[in-house]
């Protein structure tokens, strides 16, 4: 379990240092073992943090806040995003606290979380498949089964649509933030196979869990506004693969 529970958060401000906006996406997140083992650590750490932050901002009169929601497919974090949703819209109400909330679909990229346990299931075939390829494994055991469908979004595209809504959006609706495309998890492990150049033969793991059947967003909203997501899953598996054999140790 990857929570620290000694951890503190350092907000810059205190010392006269006080942003014009802010942006709220840190989290305590893992994978699907890690929320089904640690629900209760989730919900709290993660109310304590969106709540420090978003209380902070509105004392220091920050002049907009970007805060991240979530998916309904984990109850548990998915509750503590629909209170920071619901916090930051009660409060735009109240006081006219200028704050928007976006929902990004599935996460990936450069400083993502590779635990072989605890990661998503994009960073996590990327090290399984680095280590058959490192290991000459004529098989790779991949989780669940082909069914699932996934959309994912490279977090260059994240920190660009956020730039975006901040100068483009004061709606009190929830904007969603996809990449458009949907993938089966078959096609997704092809694919980084691949990348990552193994030659092991893909072994579908069945009585693993495979998480919620499908997630697709409807970003039509952000269409109309003007935006899209600029990279394709294959160049951001590239870059993100390219990064884990830069940053992380074999």
């Amino acid at each position: 379990m990857a929570i620290n529970k000694s951890a503190k958060l350092y907000v810059a401000g205190y010392s006269g240092l006080v942003s014009s906006a802010v942006v709220l996406i840190l989290a305590e997140v893992d994978g699907i073992h890690a929320n089904a083992t640690f629900p209760g650590d989730f919900l709290i750490i993660n109310l304590q943090i969106q709540t420090n932050v978003i209380t902070s901002s509105i004392s220091h009169n920050v002049k907009k806040l970007v805060f991240h929601g979530s998916f309904p497919t984990n109850e548990w974090y998915a509750i503590v995003k629909i209170s920071g949703m619901k916090t930051c819209e009660a409060y735009k109400i109240q006081n006219n606290f200028n704050a928007i909330s976006l929902m990004p679909t599935n996460l990936y990229g450069p400083n993502d979380n590779f635990h072989p346990e605890n990661s998503h299931v994009l960073p996590g075939l990327l090290r399984r498949f680095h280590e058959a390829k490192m290991r000459q494994d004529v098989k790779v055991v991949v989780w669940g089964s082909v069914s699932p469908l996934r959309e994912f979004l490279h977090v260059d595209d994240l920190a660009d649509v956020v730039v975006f809504c901040m100068e483009e959006y004061d709606g009190l609706e929830y904007v969603n933030v996809g990449g458009g495309k949907e993938v089966g998890t078959k096609e997704l492990a092809e694919l980084v196979k691949e990348v990552v150049g193994s030659e092991g033969e893909i072994v579908w793991d069945g009585p693993k869990p495979d998480g919620t059947p499908r997630k697709l967003m409807d970003s039509s909203k952000l269409a109309k506004m003007g935006w899209e997501a600029k990279t394709s899953l294959r160049d951001g598996l590239v870059d993100t693969y390219k990064w884990y054999l830069e940053n992380v140790k074999q």
